[in-house]
């Protein structure tokens, strides 16, 4: 049985799949190439491997991209770019500056593109009175007081993201947001997990799977 990163249907879609997917993620999680949240740590691989079946990249970028703050995890925003460039809906990402005194709280960037019909899409304005209203410019360790410039751009691609393109991002904020907000998942965005749905698939066939493999597939599903 020939084995690919992507499956109709996710790595929790089906019981095969979800071997496949482990079988998978075993491998990957025993190399010394993938980041430390991965290696050793099947359960986190797996997630990872659903996340590139479902905007189909490649489990590894997926991996490199995928970070872990705090227990959530988030998009490093440089992906978010990346992704949003190289998605064929928009032209290049471009940020616009607006206001001549960068110290002002009305002073800000948005990002924009133009979609293939030519038609110009704006992003929501991130401006100095919402990083201070956030409470983002006081965090400990902001990098909003010692790189704003690269801030600015990093917030309003991801508010971009998550307006035009969530699917994308699968309602995951940016590292930079985690560390700032505090919280990983847009409500509206919020992915329903199927674990339930696996778990009374996997009752009612444990009975055709051989006895290592239910041990196997009772461990990762406590």
């Amino acid at each position: 049985k020939e084995l690919t990163t992507t499956t109709k249907g996710g790595a929790f879609s089906t019981i095969s799949n979800f071997e496949d997917a482990q079988r998978m993620a075993k491998m990957l999680a025993t190399s010394d190439l993938v980041p430390k949240n991965y290696q050793g740590n099947i359960a986190n691989t797996m997630i990872a491997l659903e996340m590139a079946n479902r905007i189909n990249v490649s489990p590894f970028q997926v991996m490199q991209n995928l970070d872990i703050i705090q227990g959530k995890p988030s998009w490093r925003s440089t992906f978010i770019i990346a992704a949003l460039n190289s998605c064929g809906r928009f032209k290049p990402l471009k940020f616009e500056f607006v206001g001549s005194d960068s110290q002002s709280d009305s002073y800000g960037c948005r990002a924009y593109t133009d979609d293939l019909d030519g038609n110009r899409i704006t992003g929501p304005l991130v401006t100095w009175l919402m990083v201070k209203s956030e409470g983002w410019l006081s965090k400990p360790g902001s990098k909003w007081k010692t790189m704003p410039e690269l801030m600015f751009q990093y917030r309003a691609a991801s508010f971009f993201g998550r307006l035009y393109a969530p699917d994308i991002l699968n309602g995951m904020q940016s590292v930079e947001e985690v560390k700032d907000v505090g919280t990983t998942i847009d409500a509206e965005f919020e992915d329903v997990t199927k674990l339930n749905e696996i778990t009374d698939l996997f009752e009612k066939h444990k009975d055709l799977l051989s006895e290592p493999e239910t041990k196997r597939i009772e461990e990762i599903l406590r």
